[in-house]
């Protein structure tokens, strides 16, 4: 699940009747009439075992890996949850539970930027005394290589966002790896060594949600090794890597000794030591934080079936669980580059044939989420209740789908390819779910897995992998990269942000009125306005019959008795990784 992920509220007490995988008629516990699911959810609204005590391993698991852990290469949620323990930047979220989470505050920075008159310059000053980890002086220099490496070299670096490669005047820049010379990046400009100035070649009113990304965790220019950075990123943050990290094996995170915590808004350094481990198996991983033996399923996507069963089954268990909206939007992008779908009725027919009950079930009920009508989770301003591709009870229309079959010329029906993250069971659980949908139309699919690591950069993420493997439909989450229309639909609306590799655009739609709404709507100064642009977006991206969502994600979340300073953070929609802390005995 990608990204990011900012900015939706909260949900209150969950009260939720599990459905089976296929969305039928009884509970997954076994049971017959149901009964009262609800968890302690405290952690939503609350710092759960506040505390100021440190020490211990803090132990976190993944099923798969990180698809990078340099911070100006990676583009999945937990990974910027994640980052914030070595890697600062120049402005970051408070360590608050609901909406005061989503309010940026200065990090590096002495202050949220300044921004000129013409609204083109967003300004930032650097605090004194900051540090690398070898002791060596934070410089605005160090921010602006971090900037230009991460946008300007796509041939090197290819799994971030990329909106300061769309807003920076950087002339025709081709990063620092073509080019060394950092005076030709135009786009950043550092006056002296504690000042960076952005320049714009557009109003840009959201700016400060961009400082807090990790892109702008400032990078040694000697130090950089282009995309073997993530195996020894040198820390400006409370920990450092051990040694040197070799993808796919145990991470360990120890204390920086140069971090200066006078200098940090925020407490981000509670435990001795850090270890993940990775391509951990979903079960195993689950039993083992039921257990205690792990603290934090690092994905933060909530537990699996049979944990879900065991959590809503004990009143012990569940008063340490929490059922959380995570503003993520669970859908399938369909591809019109891949035949038959550059055929509008041909992609009607998919979402006219879906089954988004048998699509809820599969991913594991009610308590894991509400089905999704439209491309706007519902806490986004701009959201309405629309529904262009409704089915009665969202099962499917055998009629329309017949339809639209014949209006595309396929009458008998056709096939194609669908994707997912293959160390994700609910996703493969839920693509099932639409391929036995639409096998009663005549609609034929083969179910193609790959890791979760590697989806957005290599397979999911690369047009010419999706054109090549005929990749028609794929399975993809998302939610805002910060709290507004824009902060969630750009990445996978607009054509600017269609990339090579590591793109989010997996329907690759390049409208351009919706590219021309949403560049006015971050140059509208109107709240009201901004979200009726919004409106417009979602309209027509569903219009487009290239996405196609089913669920507005909640995530079934367990904290084990040892972990402290325990929220769910409305910034990144999990767990705050950098305020947990161990209770010590």
């Amino acid at each position: 699940m990608t990204k990011k992920w900012l900015g939706l509220a909260a949900a209150g007490t969950s009260v939720a009747m599990l459905l089976t995988a296929c969305g039928g008629g009884g509970n997954e516990d076994g049971g017959g009439g149901g009964g009262d699911y609800s968890v302690d959810d405290s952690a939503i609204t609350s710092i759960v075992d506040k505390g100021t005590e440190k020490g211990g391993t803090l132990k976190f698991a993944h099923s798969d890996q990180f698809d990078s852990l340099d911070p100006g290469n990676t583009y999945y949620a937990a990974n910027w949850d994640f980052t914030r323990l070595y890697a600062r930047t120049l402005v970051t979220y408070p360590q608050k539970p609901g909406e005061k989470g989503q309010e940026p505050i200065p990090d590096l920075a002495t202050d949220l930027g300044e921004v000129s008159d013409d609204g083109l310059t967003w300004t930032y000053t650097l605090k004194k005394g900051l540090r690398f980890q070898d002791g060596s002086k934070i410089t605005s220099e160090d921010v602006k290589y971090a900037i230009a490496r991460s946008n300007f070299a796509p041939e090197v670096l290819n799994k971030g966002p990329n909106y300061f490669f769309q807003l920076l005047d950087a002339g025709d820049y081709q990063g620092p790896y073509e080019n060394d010379d950092l005076d030709d990046f135009t786009g950043v400009t550092t006056p002296d060594d504690r000042t960076v100035k952005f320049h714009l070649k557009k109003p840009f009113a959201e700016f400060d949600y961009l400082a807090a990304m990790p892109q702008t965790s400032p990078v040694p220019a000697d130090a950089d090794t282009g995309d073997q950075y993530q195996t020894k990123v040198v820390s400006n943050g409370p920990y450092k890597f051990e040694s040197e990290w070799t993808p796919g094996q145990t991470l360990t995170l120890v204390r920086n000794e140069e971090y200066d915590p006078e200098t940090d808004p925020l407490t981000r350094n509670r435990p001795d030591k850090i270890q993940v481990q990775f391509k951990q198996e979903e079960n195993d991983r689950d039993k083992r934080l039921l257990n205690g033996d792990l603290h934090v399923d690092v994905a933060g996507l909530g537990v699996e079936a049979s944990a879900r069963q065991d959590i809503l089954r004990s009143e012990d268990l569940k008063a340490n669980a929490d059922n959380p909206q995570t503003g993520f939007l669970l859908y399938f992008a369909i591809n019109p580059n891949v035949e038959p779908f550059d055929d509008k009725a041909c992609r009607e027919a998919i979402l006219y044939g879906a089954d988004k009950t048998a699509m809820q079930g599969a991913w594991g009920g009610t308590i894991a989420g509400d089905i999704a009508t439209n491309m706007l989770p519902p806490s986004i301003k701009g959201y309405e209740d629309i529904d262009p591709y409704g089915t009665k009870g969202h099962k499917g229309s055998k009629q329309k789908v017949e339809q639209a079959l014949e209006e595309c010329g396929m009458p008998d029906g056709f096939s194609t390819n669908i994707s997912y993250r293959s160390d994700r069971d609910k996703e493969k659980k839920t693509a099932e779910a639409l391929q036995q949908a639409l096998k009663q139309y005549g609609i034929e699919t083969d179910l193609k897995g790959y890791p979760a690591g590697t989806y957005t950069s290599e397979q999911a993420g690369s047009p010419e992998f999706v054109h090549r493997e005929e990749l028609g439909i794929m399975a993809y989450g998302w939610g805002a990269d910060w709290p507004s229309g824009y902060g969630f639909m750009s990445q996978i609306m607009h054509g600017d942000s269609i990339k090579q590799a590591g793109n989010s655009n997996l329907s690759e739609l390049d409208d351009p009125k919706v590219n021309e709404l949403l560049d006015r709507s971050v140059q509208t100064e109107s709240a009201e306005e901004r979200a009726d642009i919004y409106g417009q977006v979602n309209q027509l991206a569903m219009e487009s019959a290239t996405f196609l969502p089913y669920l507005n994600q909640k995530a079934l979340l367990y904290r084990p008795e040892e972990l402290s300073n325990v929220y769910f953070s409305e910034a990144y929609k999990m767990y705050d990784y950098s305020a947990l802390g161990l209770e010590q005995n």
